[in-house]
C-alpha cells in the first residue's frame, strides 16, 4: 500500500470486495495525522527555534516511525479481514466441521481486532505529539497541528468500531477484555483533540 498511487486505493476502497475498508481508512487517517504533525515539526527547525531543538528532533523521529507503523497497519487490516472472511467460507456439513469453522472463526476474529486495537494507540500517540507541538510549533502552520489532531481522532473513532464488531464472536475472555479496553480510549483520544483543535481555533480568531 505504500508505493499505490492514492486513486488507485480509493477506486478498490469503492469496490465490492472484503478489503480494504474502514479498518484501512482507519490506519491511514492515523498515518496522515503523523504526517502532518512531522511537517509541522519540519517547519519548527533552525535559529528560531534552537531552544526547542532536541524535542523537535525527537518529534520528527517518532512521527516519521509513527507514519510508517500506521500505514503497515493498514495492510494488516486487510489481511486479517480476508483471514474472517475465509474462515466463515469453511465448511460446516457435519458437526465436527461445524466446530472447527467456529473456533477458526473466533480466531480471526481476535486477529481481525488487533489491527484497528493498534490503530487506537498509533492515535493517542498522534495526539500525544500533537499536545506537545501546539505550545511551541511554527504558528504559521499551527491548523495543521488541528488538522492532525483530527485526523487522529477520525482513526481512533473507525477503528474503535472495528474492534467493537469484532468483541461479540470472540471466545477468549482474557482477549475480548483487553480489545475493549483499547476499544475505550477512542473516547479520551477524542475529547484531547478537541481541546487541540478549540485551543488553535482560539488562536487564528483572537
Amino acid at each position: 500500500m505504500r508505493d499505490e498511487k492514492i486513486s488507485d486505493f480509493l477506486e478498490r476502497l469503492a469496490d465490492r470486495v472484503p478489503a480494504p475498508g474502514g479498518g484501512a481508512s482507519a490506519a491511514l487517517h492515523a498515518a496522515q495525522a503523523a504526517a502532518l504533525l512531522g511537517m509541522v515539526a519540519r517547519y519548527t527547525t533552525g535559529e528560531k527555534y534552537a531552544e526547542h531543538k532536541t524535542n523537535i528532533e525527537r518529534i520528527i523521529a517518532q512521527t516519521d516511525e509513527l507514519r510508517l507503523t500506521a500505514l503497515q497497519l493498514a495492510k494488516d487490516d486487510a489481511v486479517a479481514f480476508t483471514a474472517v472472511a475465509d474462515a466463515y467460507k469453511l465448511p460446516k456439513d457435519t458437526d465436527e466441521a461445524k466446530a472447527a469453522r467456529s473456533a477458526a472463526i473466533a480466531k480471526t476474529l481476535v486477529g481481525a481486532a488487533k489491527p484497528p486495537a493498534e490503530v487506537i494507540a498509533a492515535a493517542l500517540a498522534a495526539v500525544q505529539v500533537a499536545e506537545e507541538l501546539l505550545p511551541i510549533g511554527n504558528r504559521n502552520v499551527i491548523t495543521d497541528v488541528a488538522a492532525a489532531a483530527e485526523a487522529a481522532r477520525a482513526a481512533a473513532a473507525i477503528a474503535r468500531v472495528n474492534v467493537e464488531v469484532n468483541l461479540g464472536g470472540i471466545k477468549d475472555e482474557g482477549a475480548r477484555a483487553e480489545l475493549a479496553a483499547e476499544a475505550a480510549k477512542a473516547d479520551d483520544i477524542a475529547a484531547r483533540a478537541e481541546k487541540v483543535t478549540a485551543s488553535v481555533r482560539k488562536e487564528i480568531t483572537t
